[in-house]
């Protein structure tokens, strides 16, 4: 099975659809090529016009919701490199990501959300979306999404 088809079947599982357009709020792009380097913008859980998970996690969501907001958030950033590239099997590994987590004061579990995320890129990408990792408390993010994060691929030389 290609990665490209099991995105799609993680989009299924988790009942949204990716196809529509990615959007972005200011003077910035989504993603950005170096070389063989892909740089994805702050990804929140939106899906169409609607941040799907909004709050304060270990407050307004629980670590559940807030889990599907990094799932959210990467299958963003997978569809932006998988538009930018043409297929995702173009990716050669996932370098790094960074999850951060609008959340109460006394919110520990910071690595447990960003395991939703790292979660899905194991699934679509198998070993190749095994990556480094940070995730840090946010007294607040953009949107009032519980979960932003960013992530950089190395992908296929161009041709």
């Amino acid at each position: 099975m290609s990665a490209d088809q099991r995105f799609t079947q993680v989009a299924e599982q988790l009942g949204y659809c990716f196809d529509g357009e990615i959007k972005i709020g200011g003077n910035y792009v989504p993603l950005l090529r170096h070389d063989d380097e892909v740089y994805i913008s702050g990804q929140i859980p939106r899906v169409g016009d609607t941040v799907v998970v909004t709050g304060r996690v270990g407050e307004d969501v629980d670590l559940a919701r807030a889990q599907l907001a990094a799932k959210i958030g990467a299958m963003r950033a997978l569809a932006l490199l998988q538009r930018s590239l043409g297929s995702l099997d173009q990716v050669r590994r996932i370098l790094r990501i960074s999850v951060y987590v609008h959340c109460s004061a006394d919110f520990t579990q910071h690595s447990e959300v960003a395991d939703g995320a790292s979660e899905v890129l194991y699934q679509v990408l198998g070993e190749l979306g095994a990556h480094t990792r940070t995730s840090v408390g946010a007294y607040q993010l953009p949107k009032n999404a519980s979960v932003e994060l960013d992530l950089v691929a190395a992908v296929n030389p161009q041709v």
